[in-house]
Protein backbone atom coordinates (compact mmCIF):
# COMPACT_ATOMS: atom_id res chain seq x y z
CA UNK A 1 0.00 0.00 0.00
CA UNK A 2 1.59 3.27 -1.12
CA UNK A 3 0.90 6.12 1.64
CA UNK A 4 0.79 9.75 0.46
CA UNK A 5 2.29 12.40 1.98
CA UNK A 6 2.20 16.47 1.41
CA UNK A 7 4.79 18.48 2.16
CA UNK A 8 5.04 22.63 1.51
CA UNK A 9 8.76 23.39 0.54
CA UNK A 10 11.74 22.93 -1.81
CA UNK A 11 11.60 19.70 -4.18
CA UNK A 12 15.36 19.75 -4.06
CA UNK A 13 15.30 19.45 -0.41
CA UNK A 14 14.00 16.37 -0.06
CA UNK A 15 15.70 12.93 1.00
CA UNK A 16 14.01 10.11 -1.23
CA UNK A 17 15.51 7.57 -3.59
CA UNK A 18 13.64 9.36 -6.56
CA UNK A 19 12.63 13.23 -7.14
CA UNK A 20 10.58 13.76 -10.37
CA UNK A 21 11.21 16.52 -12.29
CA UNK A 22 8.46 18.19 -14.31
CA UNK A 23 10.88 18.50 -17.41
CA UNK A 24 10.46 19.97 -20.87
CA UNK A 25 11.16 17.80 -23.99
CA UNK A 26 14.99 18.35 -24.09
CA UNK A 27 15.98 17.01 -21.45
CA UNK A 28 18.39 19.89 -21.07
CA UNK A 29 16.93 21.71 -18.30
CA UNK A 30 14.75 25.33 -17.98
CA UNK A 31 12.92 27.03 -15.62
CA UNK A 32 10.90 26.26 -12.36
CA UNK A 33 11.34 22.86 -11.02
CA UNK A 34 13.04 21.82 -13.98
CA UNK A 35 15.79 24.61 -13.43
CA UNK A 36 15.73 23.84 -10.09
CA UNK A 37 16.68 20.36 -10.14
CA UNK A 38 19.22 21.07 -12.31
CA UNK A 39 21.15 23.59 -10.67
CA UNK A 40 20.71 21.95 -6.92
CA UNK A 41 21.99 18.69 -8.41
CA UNK A 42 24.92 19.92 -10.09
CA UNK A 43 26.60 19.20 -13.78
CA UNK A 44 25.80 15.18 -13.47
CA UNK A 45 22.46 15.46 -14.05
CA UNK A 46 22.77 17.94 -17.45
CA UNK A 47 25.01 15.14 -18.33
CA UNK A 48 23.03 12.00 -17.73
CA UNK A 49 20.63 13.80 -20.10
CA UNK A 50 22.59 14.68 -22.82
CA UNK A 51 24.07 11.44 -23.23
CA UNK A 52 20.34 9.93 -23.26
CA UNK A 53 19.65 12.79 -25.70
CA UNK A 54 22.87 11.25 -28.08
CA UNK A 55 21.54 7.68 -27.82
CA UNK A 56 17.32 6.33 -27.10
CA UNK A 57 15.93 10.34 -26.87
CA UNK A 58 17.56 11.92 -29.79
CA UNK A 59 14.33 14.13 -30.09
CA UNK A 60 13.49 14.42 -26.52
CA UNK A 61 11.40 13.00 -24.10
CA UNK A 62 7.54 12.81 -25.41
CA UNK A 63 5.11 14.64 -22.92
CA UNK A 64 3.47 11.84 -20.45
CA UNK A 65 6.45 9.70 -20.54
CA UNK A 66 9.70 9.51 -18.33
CA UNK A 67 13.06 8.69 -17.96
CA UNK A 68 15.48 8.59 -15.13
CA UNK A 69 19.35 10.22 -14.96
CA UNK A 70 21.30 10.28 -11.55
CA UNK A 71 20.70 12.55 -9.04
CA UNK A 72 23.93 14.65 -8.86
CA UNK A 73 24.33 16.42 -5.92
CA UNK A 74 20.34 16.09 -4.69
CA UNK A 75 19.65 13.87 -1.38
CA UNK A 76 18.34 11.17 -3.70
CA UNK A 77 19.94 8.05 -5.92
CA UNK A 78 17.51 9.48 -9.21
CA UNK A 79 15.66 11.98 -11.08
CA UNK A 80 12.72 10.74 -12.97
CA UNK A 81 11.96 13.20 -15.83
CA UNK A 82 8.65 13.34 -17.15
CA UNK A 83 6.86 16.03 -19.31
CA UNK A 84 3.62 17.50 -18.61
CA UNK A 85 0.73 18.81 -21.00
CA UNK A 86 0.89 22.70 -21.40
CA UNK A 87 -2.85 23.32 -20.93
CA UNK A 88 -4.93 25.12 -23.23
CA UNK A 89 -7.32 27.72 -23.84
CA UNK A 90 -9.90 24.74 -24.66
CA UNK A 91 -8.56 22.64 -21.94
CA UNK A 92 -5.86 20.06 -21.33
CA UNK A 93 -5.10 16.63 -22.24
CA UNK A 94 -5.62 15.05 -18.83
CA UNK A 95 -4.97 11.17 -19.74
CA UNK A 96 -1.29 12.16 -20.78
CA UNK A 97 -1.00 14.55 -17.48
CA UNK A 98 -2.16 11.14 -15.95
CA UNK A 99 0.75 9.34 -17.95
CA UNK A 100 3.08 11.24 -16.26
CA UNK A 101 2.48 10.22 -13.14
CA UNK A 102 1.86 6.33 -14.08
CA UNK A 103 5.16 6.06 -16.48
CA UNK A 104 7.01 8.09 -13.54
CA UNK A 105 5.84 5.22 -10.81
CA UNK A 106 6.82 2.58 -13.53
CA UNK A 107 10.37 3.68 -13.92
CA UNK A 108 10.23 4.00 -10.38
CA UNK A 109 9.41 0.00 -9.52
CA UNK A 110 12.11 -0.60 -12.52
CA UNK A 111 14.88 1.17 -10.57
CA UNK A 112 13.87 0.00 -6.73
CA UNK A 113 12.58 3.32 -5.70
CA UNK A 114 10.78 2.97 -2.24
CA UNK A 115 10.20 6.82 -1.81
CA UNK A 116 9.28 9.41 -4.32
CA UNK A 117 9.02 13.20 -4.36
CA UNK A 118 6.31 14.53 -7.31
CA UNK A 119 5.79 18.07 -7.95
CA UNK A 120 2.40 19.47 -8.82
CA UNK A 121 2.95 18.48 -12.74
CA UNK A 122 2.22 21.60 -15.03
CA UNK A 123 0.92 23.69 -12.70
CA UNK A 124 3.80 26.26 -13.11
CA UNK A 125 4.74 27.73 -16.77
CA UNK A 126 2.31 24.86 -18.17
CA UNK A 127 -0.44 26.64 -16.50
CA UNK A 128 -2.67 23.49 -15.72
CA UNK A 129 -5.01 24.56 -12.95
CA UNK A 130 -4.11 23.68 -9.65
CA UNK A 131 -7.31 22.15 -8.42
CA UNK A 132 -7.41 20.39 -11.69
CA UNK A 133 -3.95 19.25 -11.44
CA UNK A 134 -4.51 17.95 -8.21
CA UNK A 135 -7.28 15.72 -8.74
CA UNK A 136 -5.96 14.27 -11.91
CA UNK A 137 -2.48 13.72 -9.60
CA UNK A 138 -4.05 11.73 -6.33
CA UNK A 139 -6.59 9.73 -8.56
CA UNK A 140 -3.36 8.53 -10.49
CA UNK A 141 -1.38 7.76 -7.39
CA UNK A 142 -3.78 5.88 -5.77
CA UNK A 143 -5.00 3.95 -8.64
CA UNK A 144 -1.71 2.96 -10.18
CA UNK A 145 -0.04 -0.58 -8.60
CA UNK A 146 3.57 -0.17 -7.26
CA UNK A 147 6.05 -0.87 -5.13
CA UNK A 148 6.61 2.70 -4.03
CA UNK A 149 6.00 3.45 -0.42
CA UNK A 150 5.49 6.19 -0.23
CA UNK A 151 4.41 9.21 -2.77
CA UNK A 152 5.77 12.86 -1.50
CA UNK A 153 3.63 15.71 -2.97
CA UNK A 154 6.37 18.48 -2.32
CA UNK A 155 4.35 21.21 -3.19
CA UNK A 156 5.71 25.14 -3.57
CA UNK A 157 3.14 27.02 -1.94
CA UNK A 158 0.57 27.23 0.61
CA UNK A 159 -2.12 27.39 -2.40
CA UNK A 160 -0.88 23.89 -4.04
CA UNK A 161 -0.48 22.33 -0.54
CA UNK A 162 -4.30 23.25 0.14
CA UNK A 163 -5.68 22.32 -3.38
CA UNK A 164 -3.44 18.76 -2.78
CA UNK A 165 -4.69 18.72 1.24
CA UNK A 166 -8.74 18.57 -0.12
CA UNK A 167 -8.11 15.51 -2.29
CA UNK A 168 -6.34 13.75 -0.04
CA UNK A 169 -10.27 14.64 2.05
Amino acid sequence: MTTITLVQGDITRQSVDAIVNAANSSLLGGGGVDGAIHRRGGPEILADCRRLRASSYGKGLATGQAVATTAGELDARWVIHTVGPVWQAGGGDAPLLASCYRESLRVADELGARTVAFPAISTGVYRWPMEDAARIAVETVLNTPTGVEEVRFVLFDARAYEAFAERLG
